[in-house]
Order: structure tokens, then C-alpha cells, then sequence
């Protein structure tokens, strides 16, 4: 996680120097490789591909809801005229569906583009010119129009392979997904195993989001107050936050908040391993800062959602939950966090809107269980895209038969940019 958006920004620029590391990884490889795919911000791939006569294709970790949105916004080219401030509503243009967002919550990128961004900015699009498709983390039954009008408006192919996380099939892997969690999966499991099926709300605001001291004591005092069962991780918490859990006394009966919730509620400090949690049938809601991983991974689990989004495209992902697919609940978030920003903005959520939120949610009448039954059905829909004959599988296998053919296409389209670009 780095500090700032600057210096996010070096470290993109600092990966231009592994051009010559990756080709001589590829030389080196026997078979030779047919493809070459790699995240959208390593544009230097594309001349690596180039030089070994091979497709390159862009792997997107976002949706194809959230990528529309940017195209039909022109994000490139700036929408300052759009809506009069950057905290007024305005609806997305020429969309499927009706979606209204601020400026604010769609930029998630510094306010003013210098000019190392702007030269970013050009590379990505150089880069994109030279792709043979897109590969993205999604799955054609979850956002099929979204995913029709995205490869229709940007003339490329893609492929819906998503959602990635269920390769891992392993215990292991499920409960380390990238790092060791900092709890026992049978200390966590054996929790889950004494709680009330569907009665526990699992809450995680992700790797790199955070919010305000102040806001997170009100977070956890909407928890205590609701009385539900609960899961929370907390990560990067500040030495304030800390003392708050361990020794500030409530006035009724002078406990700390640690020992309020202990007998209801399991505070992990760190990593967590969220995949197995999420589908532990204990589990009947996931509080989430919609990140597309975790909102993947929550859709995966047929689970409803409460959405709390902080910064970069998660908000927009918090549309598409609550008004697209229609499986969540605002908490009530409006204004993004950037990196550095957290105390300055400060409470955007009280804790009695929390608690009241986590009620409708996860005892919401009607209303609720219409809400419960559609992420069912999306979670049925999310673990069979993989499996052979699945949307997703399918989508591989031609992925795996295009790149073939693609090949050929690839050499000569990239000598034709290549001869162009040096007339």
C-alpha cells in the first residue's frame, strides 16, 4: 500500500524497468508462450508481446458496469461540465440502467492531472490500441448487457472469466488467498460453528481502504448496538483506535468494548481468511467497502450486502450491488477517502444509521428476503460459470482458441502501428 497517489504513481512508473527482466523470462520458456497477459497499467508489455510476435491481452480486476461508466463518462478527456460541483448528483449518460453519481465518487484519481499522469494516461492508451482483448474478473450471467455494450463500444474482445477466486480449491489457499491469515482457520471456523445459521455479519472495509479513527469507533458501536453476531476485521488501525478497543469504559457497566462483545463477536486483526468466512453457513451478511474482489467473493457466497464504499471505483461498484443486481443496502457513505485524507473527513456515518442498516439487512421482512433469495440465485449462477460447460469455462476454452489465430493478426497489426509510428 503506498502513502499517496504520487507515489502509487512511482511505483507504476518504477515497473517500466522489468521490460528487459520479463523478455528474458519469456526467451527463456519452452514451450514458447502463445500470449501474454497483463494488468492494464503495464502498458510496457505490450511492446514485449510485439517483440515476440504474440497477442497481448489486458487483464481488468473491475467490472464491466464500472469500465461502461468510464467510457460513456469519457474519463479520459475530463467531465468537469458535467455537474456544477464535484458532490452534485448527475445521471451517466446513454446507460442501461438509470445510475446518478458525483463527480467525486467516479474520479477516485488526484484532482488536478499533472503532467506525469497525463503521459501515463498516453501509454495506457498506446498500449490498449495494440491489445487483441481484455480479460476480466466477471461472469456473463451477472452484468450480460454491461458486458455486450462494453466490448461493442470499445471494438475489442472480451473474455469473462471470473469469478478467479474460486480456483482456489484448496482449504489452504482459500483461507491464505494471497497472505497468511492472522487467525487460526480453526479458531474462526469453530466460532462460526457455534452461531445460528445466517445470524452473523461479517465486516471488512479491505486491504488498502480506511477510514477516520472517529469513524471507526462509531462502526463499532453500531455493531455492539445491534446485537447481531459479528466478524470484524481490522486492519492498519491507528494506536488511538486500539486504545478505544482496549480500555475505554462504557458508562453503564463500565466494561471495555472488547469485553461487551466477547461473547458475540470475533475481532481478527489483519488478514482474514474472508473466502472461507464468507461461505460458512453461519454467515447471513457481508459489510463490505466494494472492492471488486470482495464484492465478487460476496455475490459468490449468495450473500446480501451492506455497501460502504471508499475510494477509486468502489463506488460505482456500491451502484451496481444496490441498484443493478439489487442484493444491498447504502450504509450511507457519499464522500470518498483519499490516501492520507482519513481523519480529515472524519464521521460520515453515525452509529445508530449503522445499527439500523445491519437490522434491515439481516431481519428486512419481505423486503429482505426478496433481497436474500436474488443473491442465492446470483451465487448458484457465480460458482456454476466456472465448472465445465459454465459461461466462464467456455470463455477460457475460446480465449485458449483465439490466441491461436490471434497470433498472426497480432504481428501484422502490431508492424502496421509500429511502421505508422515511424512515418
Amino acid at each position: 500500500m503506498t502513502p499517496s497517489f504520487d507515489c502509487w504513481l512511482k511505483f507504476v512508473n518504477a515497473t517500466f524497468m522489468l521490460e528487459d527482466q520479463v523478455e528474458q523470462i519469456l526467451q527463456n520458456l519452452n514451450p514458447s508462450p502463445s500470449c501474454l497477459i497483463s494488468d492494464l497499467l503495464y502498458p510496457w508489455t505490450a511492446n514485449v508481446a510485439a517483440k515476440f510476435g504474440i497477442p497481448r491481452l489486458m487483464f481488468y480486476g473491475t467490472s464491466c458496469f464500472y469500465l461502461l461508466c468510464l467510457h460513456m463518462l469519457g474519463i479520459s478527456m475530463g467531465f468537469k461540465d458535467i455537474a456544477a460541483s464535484e458532490t452534485e448528483y448527475f445521471v451517466v449518460p446513454d446507460f442501461p440502467d438509470r445510475i446518478e453519481i458525483t463527480k467525486a465518487q467516479i474520479k477516485g484519481t488526484p484532482s488536478e492531472v499533472s503532467p506525469e499522469w497525463a503521459k501515463l494516461g498516453i501509454q495506457l492508451e498506446e498500449a490498449y490500441t495494440q491489445s487483441f482483448g481484455m480479460v476480466i474478473n466477471t461472469f456473463e450471467e451477472l452484468e450480460p448487457e454491461y458486458i455486450r455494450e462494453y466490448g461493442k463500444k470499445k471494438g475489442k474482445k472480451v473474455w469473462c472469466v471470473g469469478p478467479v477466486s474460486l480456483c482456489n480449491e484448496d482449504e489452504l489457499d482459500k483461507a491464505e488467498r494471497g497472505e497468511k491469515a492472522s487467525i487460526g482457520e480453526y479458531e474462526c471456523l469453530k466460532w462460526l460453528d457455534l452461531q445460528i445459521s445466517s445470524s452473523v455479519i461479517y465486516v471488512c472495509l479491505g486491504t488498502l481502504s480506511s477510514v477516520a479513527t472517529s469513524q471507526l469507533i462509531e462502526l463499532g458501536l453500531g455493531l455492539e448496538a445491534s446485537n447481531c453476531p459479528f466478524i470484524w476485521v481490522i486492519r492498519n488501525a491507528s494506536d488511538e483506535f486500539k486504545k478505544w478497543l482496549l480500555e475505554e469504559k462504557f458508562e453503564l457497566d463500565e466494561a471495555r468494548f472488547e469485553e461487551m462483545i466477547s461473547k458475540r463477536g470475533l475481532l481478527i486483526y489483519g488478514w482474514a481468511p474472508q473466502v472461507l468466512i464468507l461461505s460458512h453457513p453461519s454467515v447471513g451478511g457481508f459489510l463490505t467497502h466494494c472492492g471488486w474482489n470482495s464484492t465478487l467473493e460476496g455475490i459468490t457466497a449468495g450473500l446480501p450486502m451492506m455497501t460502504w464504499p471508499v475510494f477509486a471505483e468502489q463506488f460505482c461498484n456500491e451502484k451496481f450491488i444496490v441498484n443493478v443486481i439489487k442484493t444491498g443496502i447504502r450504509v450511507g457513505v457519499e464522500v470518498p477517502v483519499s490516501f492520507g485524507e482519513e481523519e480529515n473527513v472524519g464521521v460520515q456515518v453515525k452509529s445508530g444509521d449503522i445499527k439500523t442498516v445491519i437490522e434491515k439487512l439481516m431481519d428486512g421482512g419481505e423486503e429482505g428476503e426478496e433481497r436474500r433469495e436474488r443473491a442465492r440465485k446470483l451465487g448458484k449462477l457465480a460458482k456454476s460459470a466456472p465448472d465445465e460447460g459454465g459461461s466462464s469455462y467456455l470463455n477460457l476454452t475460446r480465449l485458449i482458441q483465439d490466441v491461436s489465430p490471434g497470433r498472426k493478426l497480432c504481428v501484422e497489426a502490431n508492424q502496421e502501428i509500429m511502421g505508422s509510428q515511424n512515418h
